[in-house]
């Protein structure tokens, strides 16, 4: 049997979406058996049953694969920015972005419920990740200001980082503020989608 160019290609990049599924999967677990720190990435890749340098291949470090859909969700929210609609508001994009972000954790999640929190408190307790968080966090949210500027150039830059930061701080703190519960995720996506909720209810001055 042959097969097209595309086949050939779409079999390639499945079977890459497969490893880095894997790589995830076992850095996680490993996380969670013996500790971030403790881990190695030789033990993250043996797991997945790839090689180091495979692991390489896929990410620079064990702080990349924690983070791994970082771009995909900034991503989204630029797109939906850039995508305004002419009567759409600052609060209405806003609250659009949260509420699709949260729409593909559900629809296109590729962690089970127990990794996806395990992930949350990992980036949240771990020192290395909480330092990578605030350097991606301070990244992330001046793209989204000048994205919202951009959209709505009534704003100053000023009233762009503002909201922004207003918005992203409400989400992390109230996730945060219930971590020590017992929680699925459904449970901390509806704290983030309320406290989102608090944070756009106070920006409605803008638009």
């Amino acid at each position: 049997m042959q097969y097209s160019s595309g086949m050939v290609e779409g079999l390639r990049e499945r079977k890459k979406q497969r490893t880095r599924q894997a790589l995830i999967e076992a850095a996680l677990r490993l996380f969670q058996e013996q500790g971030f720190e403790e881990t190695t990435l030789a033990e993250i890749a043996e797991q997945a049953d790839v090689s180091t340098r495979t692991f390489f291949s896929y990410f620079a470090g064990k702080e990349d694969v924690v983070f791994y859909d970082t771009k995909t969700r900034l991503d989204l929210a630029l797109r939906v920015m850039e995508g305004r609609r002419p009567d759409e508001t600052v609060t209405g994009v806003l609250m659009r972005i949260v509420e699709e972000s949260f729409e593909q954790a559900v629809a296109y999640q590729d962690l089970t419920s127990e990794d996806a929190v395990l992930r949350v408190r990992l980036i949240l307790t771990e020192p290395a990740l909480q330092a990578r968080a605030l350097h991606l966090l301070f990244d992330t949210q001046l793209k989204l200001a000048v994205a919202l500027h951009d959209a709505f150039p009534e704003l100053t830059r000023v009233d762009a980082a503002a909201a922004v930061g207003a918005l992203i701080g409400a989400v992390k703190l109230g996730v945060m503020s219930t971590l020590e519960e017992e929680q699925s995720l459904e449970d901390i996506l509806g704290n983030a989608r309320r406290a989102a909720e608090v944070a756009i209810s106070g920006l409605r001055s803008l638009g």
